[in-house]
């Protein structure tokens, strides 16, 4: 009688799995995704027993119709605030990326902001110390928006800079991601609000929305002073951007903008800020007039999920089939779409001198796993393939032809160029990108180039991990 009872439950479980499966396959199909996304999810949850079906319901739900702000409205906001910026004047910029800046231009509606002087932090200290040192002159506002700020001894270090702003007057609004942030204790937040500071979580996290919102992250991290000074990069508040790991260091890149601009990124916060807030800031004091500071034109581009195109990839495609001479791409995770792929072996066998730098060893193992599936491929296009053994290569910097510098919070992967909110500068100077060039030649000093001969002798065992994962890219 038992073993029947038992018989029976076993049965009415499987019937209730295959029943799940096949409704989630119908759902992914119907809802018209890419193709390849698709493809990957079927798979997740055919051949990964549970582990797909959780994956999926954690993170492969569409969630971009349910949000508080429609795409409509996003479209809207993000042109609202160029009618209050000054007028772009015409600058001098390499006549080669004319087509990269007119396509952003008509695309997402990122005007040419010139007179820019831009500093390139390949360190934590230096990014804090000149961040704190700029809060400390602040007058009237600070925005800052970061995926992770935690309440550790850095964290602590910045809360203290700015409750002590906000006692002088300063005006002073916060966004943090509430995945990305989810280490930190909620009194951080709220002591931050008990100062008279603004501060909203993206998104927020509960039981009852959690699958539906572990995707579309912010991931982006800026700050923005006065309307005159503006950071953005890799970096974002937490104590192993200094310290790293007891493995090695956190080698990342971020960028200081004082000029126009910064009113780039203040336009993205004040976008995201109606999206956490439901409040509409469009006054002129937050996009002051500017002197020019420096040589640096750029253009500010932001994407997401709620926007109808794929801005940032877009615009490192067009840069790709642009490039001439050199392509030098450091990221922390190298899973691009097939699409890019392609670009970048086109470009290679044409005989642009195209190198990709990545971390030997990642925060996140399975990623990397499957990044290195697309090893073999590349080197055989004439793809130079760094592995950076010092620490974790969190950088996140293109340079293109020596001229063309894109620095920003989007690594190159599937998942920052559709599912997260990312911002990217797109900086159009020969000066700042030769000193780019000097900082991806420097790091080689401390990678590995990998050759053909050397990737082959891993292990049969090792290359089919590796293009196992590689199915599951589009998901990671």
């Amino acid at each position: 009688m038992t073993m029947q009872i038992n018989s029976a439950l076993l049965l009415i479980i499987e019937t209730l799995y295959l029943l799940t499966v096949v409704s989630i396959v119908v759902v992914v199909i119907s809802e018209n995704r890419n193709p390849i996304k698709t493809v990957a999810w079927i798979l997740a949850v055919v051949f990964l027993p549970f582990i797909g079906i959780i994956w999926y319901a954690f993170f492969g739900q569409d969630a971009t119709k349910k949000q508080v702000i429609s795409r409509r409205m996003y479209s809207k906001l993000k042109k609202r605030p160029i009618d209050g910026m000054e007028t772009a004047i015409e600058h001098t910029f390499p006549e080669k990326h004319a087509n990269l800046i007119y396509l952003l231009q008509n695309m997402d509606y990122t005007p040419l902001l010139g007179g820019n002087d831009v500093k390139l932090f390949t360190t934590g200290e230096e990014k804090f110390d000149h961040l704190f040192a700029d809060i400390e002159k602040a007058e009237k506002h600070i925005h800052i928006e970061y995926y992770v700020l935690l309440d550790d001894e850095i964290g602590k270090k910045l809360q203290q800079a700015l409750i002590r702003k906000a006692k002088e007057g300063v005006e002073i609004r916060i966004i943090y991601d509430s995945f990305g942030s989810r280490k930190a204790k909620k009194k951080f937040y709220e002591d931050f609000r008990k100062a008279g500071i603004e501060t909203e979580p993206f998104l927020k996290l509960s039981l009852s929305r959690l699958t539906s919102r572990l995707n579309y992250r912010t991931h982006r991290k800026i700050v923005v002073i006065d309307g005159q000074i503006g950071y953005t990069g890799g970096m974002n508040v937490a104590n192993r951007y200094l310290d790293g790991f007891d493995w090695g260091c956190w080698r990342d890149t971020h960028a200081r903008i004082e000029g126009k601009g910064v009113q780039g990124l203040q336009s993205v916060f004040l976008i995201d800020w109606y999206f956490v807030s439901q409040t509409l800031i469009t006054s002129r004091d937050y996009f002051p007039a500017l002197e020019n500071y420096g040589e640096c034109p750029m253009q500010i581009v932001n994407s997401g999920p709620l926007s109808e195109e794929n801005e940032i990839s877009h615009g490192i495609m067009q840069a790709i089939y642009d490039a001439r001479k050199s392509i030098f791409i450091q990221t922390p995770y190298f899973l691009p779409p097939d699409a890019m792929i392609d670009a970048l072996q086109a470009a290679a066998i044409r005989g642009v001198d195209v190198r990709v730098m990545m971390s030997k060893r990642s925060d996140v193992p399975l990623v990397q796993k499957a990044s290195f599936s697309y090893i073999k491929d590349m080197l055989k296009a004439g793809v130079k393939i760094y592995m950076y053994y010092k620490g974790f290569l969190h950088s996140k910097m293109i340079v293109f032809d020596g001229s063309l510098t894109l620095i920003g919070s989007a690594n190159f992967d599937s998942r920052s160029f559709e599912q997260n909110f990312e911002v990217e500068a797109f900086i159009y100077d020969e000066k700042l990108g030769m000193q780019a060039n000097d900082i991806f030649v420097e790091d080689q000093r401390f990678s590995e180039q990998t050759s053909m001969k050397e990737w082959y002798k891993r292990s049969v065992v090792e290359r089919f991990v590796d293009s196992f994962l590689r199915l599951f890219a589009p998901l990671m």
